[in-house]
């Protein structure tokens, strides 16, 4: 019996939330031995080899023609860049579940950025699930308490530059290929990994158990890329949208078993918040949409 359009959609969603989060976790094990540029870099070259190939295979690399694209994607490339640096900064501190529930607050904070920014309209409804979601937040990164530091700064910092990266792209054209796009991010990223093994003590010798890693990384990257954009292609947006939470379930999974790490009470509530929050505001723009 063959699958639904969104049947299709959610499974692919469940899918690269399971890559991305795979990567995070290859990462943060490799970072334990590597230095964080190092391991950027590396990760991004063969990021990089795989976005190449994809593109040639797929013809769907081109460089955007029109100004307004090309600043768009100036923007989504640097927001890119800081959002990689900021929550890879802050994993190697931080446990995987904890990090990845301050970013499960990411659609709350597009939602409201949107209103700010462009001027969307939200009701109260809406409102009042962000402000809860907000309270969510503070519940996992506790300000003023010896659990809250420079760390959980940077996986804060981390969501707005998402935020910037989300909506930069949503103002981008259809004849922007998605190839392209991740291609930039890609790069610069790279690059970023790069340049900044300089100051940072140049090249370590990588073992074939970090070089393991990071081809890991790279792959689910990859992966993660392929699978996000193919479940927004397939079925109702409304229901593969909210699989998107799944990432923190499987943020929790391999926390256990790569580094025996498991939130706590605290954090866990703080995160079921954000989540009831999140999915609150997707059904909500989803019935508004029906009914415009």
């Amino acid at each position: 019996m063959p699958l639904t359009p969104n049947a299709r959609g959610i499974l692919t969603m469940c899918a690269g939330m399971a890559a991305f989060t795979f990567n995070d976790a290859c990462m943060k094990a490799a970072t334990q031995t590597l230095p964080l540029m190092q391991t950027i870099a590396i990760r991004g070259v063969l990021a990089v080899a795989l976005l190449v190939a994809f593109a040639r295979f797929a013809g769907g690399l081109r460089l955007p023609a029109a100004p307004r694209d090309r600043g768009l994607l100036a923007l989504r490339t640097l927001a890119e860049v800081g959002a990689t640096l900021t929550f890879l900064g802050a994993l190697v501190h931080m446990p995987l579940a904890n990090l990845s529930a301050i970013n499960q607050a990411v659609p709350l904070a597009i939602t409201l950025a949107a209103a700010l920014v462009f001027g969307e309209a939200i009701g109260w409804r809406r409102l009042t699930a962000i402000s809860v979601g907000l309270v969510g937040v503070l519940l996992i990164v506790r300000p003023g308490t010896e659990g809250f530091d420079r760390w959980s700064v940077l996986g804060l910092l981390s969501v707005c530059f998402v935020v910037v990266r989300d909506l930069s792209t949503r103002r981008m054209s259809g004849g922007l290929s998605t190839a392209t796009v991740a291609l930039g991010s890609a790069v610069a990223v790279a690059a970023m990994g790069l340049v900044g093994m300089v100051p940072g003590g140049g090249w370590q010798p990588v073992t074939g158990w970090n070089a393991a890693l990071l081809a890991l990384a790279a792959g689910a990257l990859f992966g993660g890329y392929l699978f996000s954009v193919a479940a927004m292609r397939v079925g109702d947006v409304g229901a593969v949208a909210p699989f998107r939470y799944t990432a923190l379930l499987w943020a929790i999974l391999f926390g256990w078993l790569g580094f025996g790490m498991l939130p706590d009470a605290l954090t866990l509530a703080g995160a079921a918040l954000v989540v009831a929050t999140g999915l609150f505001t997707l059904w909500r723009e989803r019935q508004l949409r029906r009914r415009a």
